[in-house]
């Protein structure tokens, strides 16, 4: 036992020494470290962690159920009574938990890490179920990222959903992973607002009347929060059928339609490819500024890999490399209305444009299935007036003009917001005027965003963990169910 413990400190000093000599040797190590797999599930030095999760006496809240009452500390003392009464007869004190708002991908995964430190989080999501917004996205839709560089911590995502994961295996993963690490989920709570409690802590504002109060929260309500809908002029006189994309399912009800698409990110790209292979009679996708467009994986190298690689080296030096790259594996679409852009690759992901990877739009724009137009100025009844100075007239617009965070109301009041909305810290920072305040999922990363909600996760925790002792009180020597 003495001779591993000295190999592994070994091993681990020699690792150390080999990142700080070479910053791009970390890079490589980091991506092959996340692409190998562990039979664990865990990731290195949590294995300890994750077997306490597993033995933890709090009962997992079902996601599918929704609660009619909040967790707070009234009923987690009572819980923790009742489980150590044969031992003691004065229970241990009532500590709130963590309260995390949002049920996706980070609030999850964040939950989860807390759990592992032995802090106690309850997860606050609005809908009757986890993942409600990965639910409510289109058929179509997969993970522009890898199977293995998406999991969340604690639970790889099984390789039966393939490597490009689709929306309902990421929806079903969602699942599992609360069952897995037993999280505490309380569905159909909404907060609406979060204010400062007497006691500096956090008071939370939720429909029915419900006020829990914690000291540190974790707000993690999603990046494509609010759909966002441009006030064109004349939209309401416009007849056809207009609606976000966030409406859109399938290309069925537009067999044989007009279809125009606004907005040339990775989902009005792939809408427009899905329309376009579906039946639609004519697909145009109004374009404002080119994007850029790489191949989702190239001789079975993704692109996020690639991004991962270079985020931290200098923009200029990516943009170059980017360009040259997108000559040798992407057609010129020039000619077919998608110029290469002026603004290289890097700078325009630091703008928070990501690009558009590539699940069939370069064939349907070189076969003529997607006709790609200028930006929409304004409607006129049935006519859609363009930037050039044409004008069109489909029966059907579908506005791929992204999304809000949909702070302001939530957070807006305190002055923890930019100018777009976004919060000014994330992660494990907090600012200054509210210390226990975390965020995470606010960016779109180029190095994918289940990869970095991930390590948003345990590095919020262990900022947590660090500030403060354990949440959750001593856990019984045998193990009992616990109401939430």
């Amino acid at each position: 036992m003495r001779v591993l413990t000295v190999c592994v400190l070994t091993v681990r000093v020699l690792a150390v020494c080999v990142l700080r000599v070479c910053p791009l040797t970390a890079c490589v190590l980091r991506v092959f470290a996340l692409t190998g797999r562990q039979s664990s599930g865990c990731w290195p030095g949590c294995a300890r962690g994750w077997a306490r999760t597993e033995n933890r006496t709090a009962t997992c809240v079902r996601s599918a159920v929704t609660l009619t009452g909040m967790p707070d500390a009234a009923a987690h003392a009572s819980s923790s009574a009742s489980s150590s009464s044969a031992s003691s007869t004065t229970p241990p004190a009532a500590v709130p938990p963590v309260y995390v708002v949002g049920g996706g991908p980070g609030g999850l995964a964040t939950a989860a890490v807390l759990g592992a430190y032995g802090i106690r989080a309850v997860v606050l999501e609005k809908a009757d179920a986890v993942g409600a917004s990965w639910r409510g996205h289109y058929d179509r839709l997969r993970l522009h990222t890898t199977r293995r560089l998406s999991g969340l911590p604690g639970l790889a995502i099984p390789r039966a959903y393939g490597r490009w994961v689709g929306r309902d295996d990421v929806v079903r993963y969602l699942e599992q992973y609360a069952e897995h690490h037993h999280l505490e989920v309380a569905t159909g709570v909404e907060v609406r607002r979060v204010d400062r409690a007497a006691d500096g802590g956090w008071v939370l504002h939720a429909n029915g009347g419900r006020k829990p109060a914690a000291r540190t929260v974790v707000i993690a309500t999603g990046y494509n929060h609010t759909p966002y809908l441009p006030d064109w002029p004349g939209r309401d006189s416009y007849p056809g059928e207009l609606l976000h994309a966030g409406a859109y399912r399938n290309a069925r009800p537009y067999q044989g339609k007009d279809v125009l698409v606004v907005g040339t990110g990775n989902t009005g790209a792939e809408i427009a490819a899905d329309l376009a292979a579906g039946g639609a009679a004519r697909v145009r996708l109004a374009v404002r500024t080119a994007p850029h467009i790489v191949r989702r994986s190239t001789a079975g190298w993704p692109a996020q890999a690639t991004g991962i690689l270079v985020r931290r080296l200098p923009p200029r030096l990516v943009d170059r490399a980017a360009h040259v790259m997108r000559r040798l594996s992407v057609p010129d679409l020039a000619a077919h209305g998608l110029p290469m852009p002026d603004t290289g690759l890097y700078s325009r992901v630091l703008e928070g444009a990501i690009p558009v990877q590539d699940v069939g739009l370069i064939d349907a724009v070189r076969s003529g299935a997607v006709r790609p137009v200028a930006a929409v100025v304004s409607f006129d009844g049935g006519v859609v007036r363009l930037a050039d100075g044409d004008a069109i007239e489909p029966e059907a617009v579908i506005a791929a003009t992204g999304y809000r965070r949909g702070l302001d109301g939530l957070v807006g009041h305190l002055g923890l917001l930019d100018a777009r909305g976004r919060p000014r810290v994330h992660g494990p920072r907090t600012l200054p005027s509210a210390p226990g305040l975390h965020f995470t999922g606010y960016t779109n990363p180029i190095s994918g965003m289940f990869r970095e909600l991930a390590l948003d996760a345990r590095r919020i925790a262990r900022a947590i963990a660090t500030a403060a002792p354990p949440l959750a009180p001593p856990e019984p020597s045998t193990p009992s169910a616990r109401k939430v």
